[in-house]
């Protein structure tokens, strides 16, 4: 086994820049499409109306209460091309009583958007209701101050502590392109079970003093620790350098990772077991890999897929109870007896994916 693990080594000492590119690959797709460090989203504001600057300072000191937005304002031409070529996913058009949303498709941020501004408008609009009806100026700050001081008072609590814990998207967005990248960087490494059988290597190593099943551990050991490697230094430099919040409990959520790892490797050996050649490898497991994160909803809130066969495809693969478990470590510190399940899910989908692989490979070989 030792001797495969070096050899294996010794071919990404030759030549590091895969397996760096897929590192590098991991860190910049969640910078890109998780928004790199948290900070609120930026929605500029715009009016068309007479009295534009003043309706736009109104508002954009209304708007601007919450902690997931930014509201800009900017001119009404930039703002609009900017929404037709994509760089913004929404603006907002203010008028004095009104607003319309600016958007040219119906994505997460539109909706969020949507329900705030409309929140903040349906607020003002009884404020300006009961000025009106008491004749008086000053209502607002009457109902600020009584809003601070109302008879009835409404505490939210957790379940297991004080601190109700916010759902941030962008952490499972790390997890989920880090799992993506790990899981082309194990298929890629177990990949070379077929390389070296096409090559002849394989052959020459069943005629040494090397048993078949120390081959299959020095692969599968050599997959495991250098796709590990990299979710580590994406994990470390988030957690570290980045200042992400992934939890106090790092050493559970690196035990989730090699749980998940294990089982990725497990079924790409399964599907090395159904080709012949590296070449229908390298056809079939990248177009298969990019789907399991999209049926697992590891890009979207917990509960937007619905439909139960996806549900039950998704449960077939370790991607969604890993996000399952990670999310629950990190957002509402769970302990190691809390995702004891999925890690024995993984587990089992890594032991029966591992042994139909090695079967099929064995007879195809005889």
């Amino acid at each position: 086994m030792k001797a495969v693990l070096w050899a294996q080594f010794c071919k990404d000492k030759r030549n590091p820049l895969v397996v760096l590119l897929f590192i590098a690959g991991s860190i910049l797709a969640t910078l890109l499409f998780a928004g790199g460090v948290s900070s609120p989203t930026t929605v500029p504001i715009f009016s068309e109306e007479k009295n534009a600057s003043e309706i736009e300072k109104k508002w954009e000191s209304l708007l601007n209460v919450s902690d997931s937005f930014r509201f800009e304002i900017m001119d009404p031409k930039q703002a609009r091309e900017n929404v037709r070529d994509g760089n913004i996913d929404v603006a907002v058009k203010v008028m004095a009583t009104d607003y319309r949303l600016v958007a040219n498709s119906e994505r997460p941020t539109v909706s969020y958007v949507q329900q705030h501004v409309e929140k903040v408008f349906n607020r003002e609009a009884q404020i300006s209701a009961i000025a009106k009806t008491q004749g008086e100026e000053n209502v607002r700050s009457e109902i600020e101050n009584y809003l601070e001081d109302a008879p009835f008072q409404l505490d939210t609590q957790g379940l297991d502590s004080e601190h109700i814990p916010k759902y941030n998207l962008s952490i499972q967005l790390l997890f989920a392109f880090t799992f993506l990248i790990s899981m082309f960087i194990a298929g890629l490494k177990v990949n070379n079970v077929t390389n070296d059988k096409v090559s002849g290597v394989w052959n020459r190593m069943i005629l040494s003093s090397i048993s078949k099943t120390s081959m299959y551990c020095g692969y599968v050991l050599y997959s495991f620790l250098i796709t590990l490697v990299q979710v580590l230094v994406v994990l470390l430099l988030f957690k570290y350098v980045m200042d992400y919040e992934v939890g106090d409990h790092l050493w559970l959520i690196i035990l989730i990772a090699a749980f998940f790892i294990f089982s990725m490797i497990s079924i790409a050996m399964l599907i090395t077991g159904f080709v012949r050649s590296p070449e229908q490898f390298y056809a079939i497991y990248p177009s298969l890999i990019p789907m399991i994160p999209l049926i697992s909803g590891s890009y979207m809130l917990p509960g937007t897929i619905t439909n139960p066969v996806l549900l039950f495809i998704a449960d077939l693969f370790p991607m969604v109870h890993a996000i399952e478990a990670i999310m629950s470590v990190v957002f509402y510190s769970a302990g190691f007896e809390d995702v004891i399940m999925s890690l024995l899910l993984m587990l089992l989908i890594g032991v029966v994916a591992m042994g139909l692989g090695i079967n099929l490979m064995e007879r195809r070989g005889h």
